[in-house]
């Protein structure tokens, strides 16, 4: 079940824990992907605390927000980049996006599955994806006042399974949000001391959330085509084939 979009930005952007935890989660991200110049990069789920750092540069950014959850106008301060959609059918055509990172969307979807297909079928070649879920030994997940204590968390193995299921090649993983999850003053003052140690550990053992980087595979080790790069894609009704967004 998703969250709701009010939740959402209530907890990131008005409370210091949320607050918090996109600074941490952002200073991981920009360590995997500190590029995005003239690349199109997209965001699934609540991707928006993440996708401010490629403002400035990215070909074109783009937050895609899926019906269950709802969505709100972002940026406030730029034009509006957020967009409504059907969970595993995005208005975007196939083959055309450099980055993904998709937060609060794989863990709460009923349709997994079909949600890892339009993932893949939306990536380019060379293309990468982060996908952020909750660590299922972590303290975030077990605690219902943060949006990782909702659906499914994750194992490091189930995730990296699931995505290879559905021809994505887990290349690089890191660990996130190692401070408690907790607004009692003196967690949030040592959160910043937590993250620094965390980040020194090794494997993701601590951490409240998994960040995977993985890359669209086309042939599998033997060399035969998995599935046709171009997938027809299904136009809503009343919706023409010009609205299809094109990067």
């Amino acid at each position: 079940m998703h969250l709701d979009v009010q939740d959402l930005r209530d907890f990131y952007y008005r409370s210091a824990l949320g607050r918090s935890a996109q600074s941490s989660m952002r200073r991981r991200l920009l360590e995997l992907w500190p590029e995005s110049k003239g690349q199109s990069v997209v965001g699934f789920g609540f991707a928006i605390p993440l996708l401010r750092p490629y403002l400035a540069e990215a070909r074109r950014v783009m937050a895609l927000m899926p019906g269950p959850q709802g969505v709100m106008p972002w940026p406030l301060d730029a034009e509006n980049i957020s967009v409504l959609v059907e969970e595993t059918f995005w208005p975007i055509e196939t083959g055309h996006v450099d980055k993904l990172i998709v937060l609060h969307g794989l863990e709460t979807s009923e349709r997994a599955d079909d949600l890892l297909e339009e993932a893949w079928r939306v990536l380019g070649p060379g293309g990468k994806a982060l996908f952020i879920v909750p660590n299922r030994a972590g303290l975030w997940s077990r605690r219902d006042r943060t949006p990782f204590g909702y659906g499914r968390p994750y194992s490091a193995g189930q995730l990296e399974t699931q995505l290879r299921k559905h021809q994505f090649l887990p290349e690089r993983h890191v660990g996130a949000l190692y401070q408690f999850p907790s607004t009692r003053r003196i967690s949030m003052k040592t959160a910043a001391m937590f993250e620094k140690v965390g980040r020194t550990m090794p494997g993701m053992i601590a951490g409240g959330a998994f960040m995977v980087e993985a890359s669209k595979l086309i042939y599998p080790p033997k060399g035969r085509l998995v599935r046709s790069i171009v997938k027809r894609q299904k136009v809503p009704q009343g919706v023409t084939a010009s609205t299809i967004l094109r990067f």
